[in-house]
């Protein structure tokens, strides 16, 4: 920088200080507004195994972009130290480590940070985060209580903090040559959305490495579960972290290492399937249908293959109404991972999608369309497996000019674009792919399809009055 350039910018800020903090940004953050040379200091909150992933992703984007990981915070110690050596490795230096995230956001050289947290501490969380004047990257879910979801996107909404959830799949290319496809009118109106995301595992049950008990171990039905659950020795001690801060809010009760671990599999703190994989699931319908909320959300389903004490279902399915007029349905079961899928049909045609959550082989087909109006008059007819549709259906996987061959796993949780995404909004202030907005459209229906699995209602959207209410 020039001498002139230097006395120039030394006034500007003399002279538009009042101004600056009017529009609610003060002389000191605006200093630290980046230019495109500037490198992006980042904090991790939360450093448990997605954090790990958090940090994979800012070494994968420092290729592309001035940026590394300067602060690590987690109230349990042990966490602390896993993470802060694996910042180490990857960048060289010695992150500071905090155990209270009041204390990390309290530096005022760390331009952003990335929450990966409990479930029910994501909302919370990031309104800590906008209010101490930090950028945030925050995992999905963006909460999975209405209130909460509403302070936090007030919150974000009255900063001018750049809020990235942590639903990749808005960053990457196949979902979003779908939604071009879609908006193209080329498979028609769009009448229903269908997910079936499966595994053959107990998902969220962490088995710590001083047990001596093998994942082969794990499969074997005669394993005594309760014996596993209460009998082994865990990792977590309660003297090494904060159990009445970890609960933040939620009604004290007694230290519980499997429920601090575990979190996904108890109700008060997770809603399990519905905040892991359908905040996934009915953010994709939203990318590509334009939509924004539900009519109503009916869920049901049970535990029926891990009796191990968990709370939350591990087989499940909801079924979610559009105000454009189509229906939308998930499903998960952790007892059969048989051939998971995404299909969208449309009056005229049909796109189905090869793979589980971020699954990229998409196939285009006018199979299902209006002149197939029954199959056994005017439909293929199948006799051999795999299917072959017939060429008249003009079947075609979808496919992006510089974009990775499709597959039907996808990029993985670790998918760098995303971040990359982030970064770069944070530099031009502008808003990232994934919104404040589009999180918490995908929380409203998380939320509904846990309290109408519990309830055993169908359960509506007020749309003026933001409330989740039995009719309409």
């Amino acid at each position: 920088m020039g001498e002139k350039e230097g006395i120039d910018r030394r006034t500007f800020l003399r002279g538009t200080g009042s101004m600056l903090v009017a529009g609610g940004v003060d002389a000191s953050s605006y200093a630290r507004i980046l230019g495109a040379n500037d490198r992006i200091r980042l904090g991790q909150l939360g450093c448990g195994d997605r954090s790990q992933g958090h940090v994979h992703m800012v070494q994968l984007a420092a290729k592309q972009t001035r940026v590394e990981t300067v602060a690590v915070c987690d109230l349990w110690s042990m966490a602390r130290e896993r993470r802060a050596a694996q910042v180490k490795e990857v960048f060289g230096i010695e992150p500071r480590s905090y155990q209270y995230s009041e204390e990390m956001l309290a530096r005022d050289d760390i331009d952003g940070v990335m929450i990966a947290t409990g479930d029910f501490q994501h909302a919370k969380l990031c309104t800590a985060v906008v209010q101490a004047g930090k950028d945030c990257y925050v995992e999905k879910p963006f909460a999975n209580v209405l209130t909460e979801a509403k302070e936090a996107r007030a919150a974000v909404k009255a900063s001018k903090q750049v809020v990235q959830m942590g639903t990749q799949h808005r960053s990457q290319p196949y979902p979003l040559a779908v939604r071009d496809i879609i908006r193209s009118g080329k498979i028609g109106k769009i009448v229903h959305i269908e997910q079936e995301w499966n595994v053959n595992e107990e998902r969220w049950r962490f088995v710590p490495y001083d047990t001596g008990i093998s994942p082969e171990m794990l499969k074997d039905e005669a394993m005594e579960w309760k014996s596993w659950l209460y009998g082994r020795r865990s990792q977590l001690r309660e003297e090494d972290t904060d159990w009445k801060r970890w609960l933040l809010g939620k009604p004290d009760r007694p230290f519980n290492p499997h429920v601090y671990l575990e979190f996904r599999l108890y109700k008060e703190f997770s809603s399990g399937i519905f905040d892991q994989w359908l905040s996934h699931g009915s953010d994709l319908v939203h990318l590509w249908t334009d939509e924004a909320h539900p009519v109503s959300v009916m869920a049901t389903g049970g535990i029926f293959v891990w009796n191990d004490d968990r709370e939350n279902p591990d087989t499940c399915v909801a079924a979610v109404t559009y105000p454009s007029g189509f229906l939308y349905t998930y499903k998960t079961t952790f007892g059969n991972s048989y051939r998971s899928f995404s299909r969208i049909c449309g009056r005229d045609g049909t796109i189905e999608n090869y793979g589980g959550e971020g699954a990229s082989l998409f196939v285009t087909t006018k199979e299902g369309g209006r002149r197939e109006f029954d199959p056994s008059d005017s439909g293929p007819v199948y006799r051999q497996t795999p299917l072959i549709g017939p060429a008249a259906d003009d079947a075609s996987t979808v496919t992006v000019p510089g974009a990775p061959a499709p597959n039907s796993l996808g990029p993985d949780d670790d998918d760098v674009e995303h971040l990359v995404n982030w970064l770069d909004a944070m530099r031009s202030r502008r808003q990232p792919n994934a919104t404040v907005d589009n999180g918490f459209s995908h929380a409203i229906v998380c939320i509904m399809a846990a309290q109408s699995y519990w309830s055993g209602k169908r359960l509506y959207w007020d749309p003026t009055h933001e409330e989740i209410v039995d009719s309409l």
